[in-house]
């Protein structure tokens, strides 16, 4: 029984943690946007190697926002493995999250390194990114635990 109670209390801690380390600001900026990264497919980077916008009945919600899928098999994807599809940062641009700054993206400015998606400001900013990629990634690495987090309402 005590060994029962133990292998419970350190299963919900892990929980509680890996829940409270997973909340974090996601994107949803733009004029007239309600949908994480402008409604793009996130999957659709993935399978596809492009951009592609998602559809309102291909809808999952996941941290508290809505991320559209352009088909039913983008949506289970992303569902099954979130955090395998979900863009790093909470698809904020790459290159600010580096210079200490959260900024929107351009959903077509986009890489993928080592099985992670990044999004960028422009094709412009994106093209400065890839210069110095692993600079770039390690800084933003550094600032997003703190800039990540959502405000306190």
């Amino acid at each position: 029984m005590k060994t029962l109670f133990l292998t419970l209390l350190i299963a919900l801690s892990v929980l509680g943690f890996n829940a409270e380390a997973a909340e974090f600001k996601v994107n949803t900026e733009g004029f007239f946007n309600t949908y994480a990264i402008h409604g793009y497919d996130t999957v659709a980077y993935f399978t596809e190697g492009k951009a592609v916008e998602g559809e309102k009945q291909h809808k999952v919600v996941w941290q508290d926002e809505e991320w559209l899928f352009s088909s039913t098999a983008n949506a289970t994807l992303f569902e099954e493995n979130p955090e395998k599809y979900a863009p790093q940062y909470g698809g904020y641009c790459a290159y600010a999250l580096s210079n200490n700054e959260l900024v929107d993206i351009d959903p077509e400015a986009f890489a993928i390194v080592e099985g992670k998606l990044y999004l960028n400001y422009s094709h412009r900013i994106a093209k400065r990114w890839k210069q110095k990629m692993a600079e770039y990634i390690k800084q933003a690495n550094i600032n997003w635990p703190t800039l990540g987090k959502p405000s306190e309402e």
